[in-house]
């Protein structure tokens, strides 16, 4: 099979222009980048008004080595709609070039399931991640300066929580040294990066309903503490009337389209762990209003980007999920049932019968948030047929509609019976979506609740730092915010090696900080990087550009 780049460049695309036509929007109510990509500006939206489009969300089981698909799936199944007849818009998040060079690679999909043009959007696209880079540093910059000119706000240098950030895995700039050089320097203290994906301006910038929301988000900033530990805003610094020029016109969404000619507003791309893991705010909004069906995805399983994506992201924009397709693959089945990853080639019904408890589980989390569940099998070619055949028949003995998506190799055509189940979930009217949990209860309840309720856990446990941070924001008037988990994606517990469905383990929270311009409460468990580290070998040592000036190595 030809590799996902050959894919995509062999592939006939249709103007940028053709495809905005197919939503209802003029040529001049688009600003082309190049011919096959363009923003759609905020006031073109706005006129549109809210829509009533059917939102469809793709989540997954945990994660593993063996892959899942979860972006190759949305791609397929907007294609397979779209088959169908239906006016559909795919909404996904924008790549981060840290793990393009890196060791997980681009987030454009698959195979024949892809949206393009793939290598644009896997690399500098329309700019916006620079922006969002360039507006973090801003602030940064701004923190430091005040220090400088003699502090009239009273921040404690050892007390500011406000890194810089560069979107590159670089493990070295994790914790730094800030200021030296004499005192043309600034003010000597230790810092540190995030890569941008997880800076707070990158959640604020997905979260925002428009321009005013932005500004007003980004001067709620946190950017430290005084020494009788006030917050310092970034508000306080005059900060936010220059973040939001910075971020203006990356805030309007890209549109692009998929292989199958499906129209996809690519925006926003924050972190599923420490951050809620979605697509912007404004894209989805833009979808439901252009298009009658929105297939968009949520950073990891349930239990991590679907939770967020229900308690913050939908409850912040109002936004009412009619279904949620939970993806799984034979392989990742098989090693959530013991099966190492070498021996993932050979057939195994029983190890995938054992792993169908994870499945179970994430299908729960679906229905615990009043949406009904449709499950994709993502087809691998060494899957078998009884293997494929173990877990839709399982799911379909939960009475959950299940169907095996060979999407990657066939694109939107193998995705048709997929697309049906999804179509009969959303015309049956069952969806009651309702949050997990109230704002109005404490940070340690919202904690608890998903840690039993989604999870899994006995209970949960503090460290006493965490105890103590957590009743000094509540003190400080954010106990009513919602809380974004930061956990290992690789399992349902806090240790990435319990596999499966866990048991009899509780969770344990070691941090807290507050992102109060996101409008969310960042709650650590275990080890969590929010600037990530090259593998031995990453991807970037293998590219490189032809003598026809193509791009070689990349995927």
């Amino acid at each position: 099979m030809l590799t996902d780049i050959e894919i995509a460049r062999g592939a006939v695309l249709r103007p940028i222009q053709e495809v905005a036509a197919e939503l209802g929007l003029g040529e001049a109510e688009v600003a082309p980048y190049g011919r096959y990509k363009a923003k759609v500006p905020l006031d073109v939206l706005e006129r549109r008004g809210g829509g009533t489009g059917k939102l469809v969300l793709v989540t997954a089981i945990t994660p593993t080595p063996a892959g899942e698909g979860k972006s190759t799936v949305a791609v397929g199944l907007a294609d397979a709609l779209r088959l169908r007849e239906r006016k559909v818009v795919l909404c996904l998040r924008e790549p981060s070039l840290g793990p393009v060079f890196g060791m997980k690679g681009g987030a454009t999909g698959g195979g024949y399931a892809q949206v393009v043009p793939m290598e644009e959007i896997n690399l500098h696209f329309t700019g916006d991640f620079h922006a969002i880079t360039s507006a973090h540093g801003l602030l940064a910059a701004l923190v430091d300066n005040h220090l400088y000119w003699g502090n009239e706000l009273g921040l404690d240098p050892r007390r500011i929580t406000w890194p810089r950030a560069v979107d590159m895995n670089d493990r070295a700039l994790r914790n730094v040294v800030l200021g030296l050089g004499g005192t043309a320097g600034g003010v000597p203290r230790e810092g540190g990066y995030v890569i941008t994906a997880a800076s707070e301006v990158m959640a604020i910038f997905g979260l925002a309903a428009d321009l005013a929301d932005l500004e007003a988000r980004l001067g709620r900033i946190v950017v430290g503490y005084t020494r009788d530990l006030r917050p310092v805003r970034a508000a306080e610094l005059g900060a936010s009337g220059a973040m939001t020029v910075l971020l203006k016109d990356a805030l309007a969404p890209n549109l692009v389209q998929t292989l199958g000619g499906t129209p996809a507003f690519v925006h926003g791309g924050p972190f599923g762990n420490i951050a809620h893991g979605c697509n912007s705010v404004i894209a989805t909004r833009a979808g439901l209003a252009l298009g009658d069906l929105v297939v968009t995805e949520a950073g990891f399983g349930s239990d991590l980007g679907m939770e967020k994506f229900f308690d913050i992201k939908c409850r912040v924009a109002g936004l009412d999920p009619a279904a949620a397709v939970v993806v799984a693959t034979v392989r990742a089945l098989k090693l959530h049932g013991g099966v190492p990853l070498a021996a993932l080639g050979s057939e195994d019904v029983a190890a995938v019968r054992r792993g169908l408890a994870n499945l179970a589980k994430h299908i729960e989390n679906v229905e615990r948030f009043g949406v009904p569940p449709v499950v994709a099998v993502n087809r691998f070619g060494i899957d078998t047929d009884a293997e494929l055949a173990e877990v839709v028949d399982f799911c379909r003995s939960l009475g959950v509609p299940a169907a095996v998506a060979d999407v990657h190799a066939r694109g939107g055509a193998g995705g048709l019976e997929l697309a049906d189940l999804v179509l009969d979930a959303v015309a049956g009217g069952g969806a009651r979506f309702a949050p997990l949990y109230g704002l109005e209860l404490g940070l340690a309840e919202k904690i608890e609740t998903i840690a039993r309720e989604i999870y899994g856990a006995d209970g949960v446990d503090y460290t006493p730092a965490a105890a103590k941070e957590l009743s000094r924001l509540e003190e400080l008037g954010f106990g009513e915010l919602p809380v974004c988990m930061a956990k290992t994606q690789y399992s349902l517990s806090d240790d990435p090696k319990r596999l499966g469905r866990p048991e009899g383990f509780r969770i344990t929270v070691r941090e807290a900080t507050v992102s109060a311009g996101a409008g969310f409460v960042v709650v650590k468990t275990g080890e969590i990087m929010t600037m990530p580290g090259l593998p031995r070998v990453p991807a970037a040592v293998g590219m490189g550009v032809a003598a026809d000036g193509t791009t070689v190595g990349l995927f």
